[in-house]
Order: C-alpha cells, then sequence, then structure tokens
C-alpha cells in the first residue's frame, strides 16, 4: 500500500470523527495539513464532501489563515519581513530581489521545489531590519545583492 492511500485513509479517519462537531472544519483542516503537508484543491475537495460544506467554504477558510498552504512548501522557506520596520528600511527590495532569483511570487515554490518564497509579517527581529528567515535561519540587515549568495548556500547544500 503506498504512502499516498494511507494519507487519504487517514484523511478519512479524521473526516469521521469530526463529521457530526460544530466547527469541525478548522481542526479537520488542520489535521490535513498535517498529514499532507499542504491543503491541496483534491483534499479541500474531499473534506467538503465529507463534511457536508461546499467547496468555496473549505477554501475560504484555507485561504484565509496563513497557517495553511495549498500547495507543498518547498525544502527551504524563505519568508522575508514586510512589517514596518523592515518595510522603511528595504525589504520589498529584498523580496523583489528574491523573486527575482529564484523565478517565482511569493506565495509560490520553484519548480525544483527547494524554495518556497513567502511575504511575512513582522517577525520579531525589528532591530536587525531588513529581516528574511530561511527555515529556522536568520538573515538580518539585507540587502538586494546578499541574496544571489545566501541563496548559493542552500543550493549548494
Amino acid at each position: 500500500m503506498s504512502n499516498h492511500t494511507e494519507n487519504y485513509e487517514k484523511l478519512a479517519e479524521v473526516i469521521k470523527a469530526h463529521r457530526n462537531e460544530k466547527g469541525a472544519l478548522m481542526p479537520v483542516l488542520q489535521q490535513a495539513q498535517n498529514i499532507f503537508g499542504c491543503v491541496s484543491e483534491d483534499v479541500q475537495k474531499i473534506i467538503a464532501e465529507g463534511l457536508g460544506v461546499t467547496l468555496s467554504e473549505v477554501y475560504g477558510v484555507a485561504t484565509f489563515y496563513s497557517q495553511f498552504s495549498l500547495q507543498p512548501n518547498g525544502q527551504y522557506v524563505c519568508g522575508v519581513c514586510l512589517g514596518t520596520a523592515c518595510y522603511v528600511k528595504g525589504s520589498q527590495a529584498v523580496l523583489n530581489k528574491l523573486c527575482e532569483e529564484l523565478g517565482v511570487q511569493p506565495g509560490n515554490t520553484t519548480a525544483d521545489g527547494l524554495f518556497t518564497v513567502q511575504a511575512t509579517r513582522c517577525l520579531g527581529a525589528c532591530g536587525l531590519a531588513p529581516v528574511m528567515m530561511i527555515n529556522d535561519e536568520v538573515y538580518g540587515r539585507l540587502t538586494p545583492d546578499q541574496i544571489p549568495g545566501i541563496l548559493a548556500k542552500y543550493r549548494a547544500s
């Protein structure tokens, strides 16, 4: 039995366990995200059918809350802070350079599955503005021209 089939069976069990609860959509989406790493359109359809809600309702919740991803994240998730302190110090230019280097827009993953680009809110490192995080690594006082070198480090590993 493939892992893929197992995941859909786990999802079916989660839906069955929550089917008759009020407000079941959030916990089911959270568990689906844990199982699959994202809540793709096919997963949303299964949840909608299983809970007896519309696909647009599932999609609305999945896109409203930032913890849900509609596609699998890359191996390296690059979050550029666009909070006030970072923004004033030029984080938009850093984000633009990152997108240019990777050839994707914020919220998307590179075709090779290596990098996902996210525009984030405050990362809590305002003193280091502008800031980017790649997975758990923080990069501060960034300039756009540092981006190619930072990415090269991850591409090499």
